[in-house]
């Protein structure tokens, strides 16, 4: 079966493209043109649409839907039931299939249980999007973002970390002791 698993009540439709090492679990419907990376995780139960472009690594959990339009780079997580959206003013019988906004998750991003990703945002690489939060504009890199709608609240480290800052701007990650400097509203990692 090319390389990836697919549990036998899943749909992939003729088209799709599923990297090494992928697998596929109960219920799930992978659609024509969709391309997913190797050693992804598709949970039960999520829809992957046309055009929706997964990275390596990707762990999709239960009941997510991924319109087309969305881009997932690598190493992103996408919580329990959290979902995007690809059209700002849907109407049932209005056509508005020309009008799909992008949305883009850069790598290593992390969208917590029952979040909304409202079209046409970028997160930025490492960010946390906290369960339930609607995000509604771009969230930055390493931004910890809750609430409805999303609003900043905090850092993070690449281990998933909140980050405090002392007096210098300098934060280290509890788990894996990489430090991060904060200037300008920006975060890097310094080692």
């Amino acid at each position: 079966m090319d390389g990836y698993f697919a549990h036998e009540t899943a749909v992939i439709d003729d088209g799709a493209s599923i990297g090494r090492g992928t697998k596929i679990w109960h219920f799930s419907h992978i659609m024509t043109g969709a391309t997913i990376g190797e050693g992804c995780n598709i949970g039960q139960n999520v829809v992957v649409s046309p055009q929706v472009v997964l990275g390596r690594n990707v762990k999709v959990q239960n009941n997510v839907s991924i319109y087309t339009g969305v881009t997932c780079e690598d190493d992103v997580f996408l919580g329990p039931s959290m979902v995007f959206t690809n059209v700002i003013n849907p109407r049932s019988a209005v056509n508005r299939k020309s009008e799909y906004q992008p949305t883009r998750v850069k790598r290593c991003a992390s969208i917590g249980a029952n979040a909304t990703i409202v079209c046409g945002t970028t997160l930025g690489e490492y960010c946390f999007v906290g369960a339930g939060a609607v995000v509604t504009k771009d969230v930055k890199p390493y931004a910890l973002v809750v609430g409805n709608p999303a609003r900043q609240i905090g850092w993070m480290s690449q281990h998933g970390h909140r980050l405090q800052f002392d007096r210098d701007g300098i934060a280290q990650c509890p788990e894996s002791g990489a430090s991060y400097r904060l200037i300008n509203e920006q975060v890097e990692r310094l080692d």
